[in-house]
């Protein structure tokens, strides 16, 4: 099952970044880049950077020159996840090119990568949220309702797990049909943002 292969990388990724939790520790990625399981583990050490960046940027003491440092480094990784998302497409496309979808085929509302986009940030939300629920220095009221909140977290992975590999199984089977738009940012793109292109003129 592709969830359970991508739950496993998830975890290992996540906690192979908490051996230094630092925003500057590049990537090592384990896995050769001919395997899909590469992709995984590139896809969720972008999204556990940025959940630290996104934690840092909070600070309500923060200069206000590194938070706009930080907010182009911000601005970047969500280009890279957006770009891994599109080749952990790229796979299941190939994958799946000689299937003839039925004639009742249907599409499905978000595409694979999407749907394990969504899986690697509920990963994180349940790493940290464990630790809230563990945390020694916080009330027992603090970690009680972390734990109910961390139960929660640990039902919605087993269903999100189980539509993953259930949406996979219809387009191995041509119940469902996969169609991939590509993310047409507009933000960071000189021809398309106002305030890019009038700069230039």
């Amino acid at each position: 099952m592709f969830s359970k292969l991508a739950n496993a990388v998830f975890e290992q990724s996540i906690a192979d970044y908490h051996k230094y939790d630092s925003v500057d520790q590049p990537i090592a990625n384990p896995y050769p880049k001919d395997q899909f399981e590469h992709l995984l583990y590139m896809k969720n050490w972008i999204d556990t950077v940025q959940w630290h960046y996104e934690d840092i940027i909070r600070d309500p003491q923060i200069d206000p020159v590194a938070a706009l440092v930080l907010k182009r480094k911000i601005d970047a990784s969500n280009q890279e996840r957006t770009d891994v998302v599109e080749y952990i497409d790229s796979y299941f496309l190939q994958k799946y090119a000689d299937v003839s979808p039925n004639s009742d085929a249907k599409i499905n509302s978000e595409s694979p990568a999407w749907a394990f986009d969504r899986l690697s940030i509920l990963a994180l939300k349940i790493f940290h949220m464990r630790e809230e629920a563990e945390r020694a220095d916080a009330s027992a009221e603090h970690r009680a309702k972390c734990q109910e909140k961390l139960n929660v977290l640990l039902e919605q992975r087993t269903d999100l797990s189980t539509a993953i590999d259930d949406l996979l199984s219809d387009i191995e089977q041509g119940k469902k049909f996969m169609k991939v738009y590509k993310q047409m940012k507009m933000y960071n793109d000189d021809d398309l943002n106002p305030v890019l292109y009038q700069a230039k003129k």
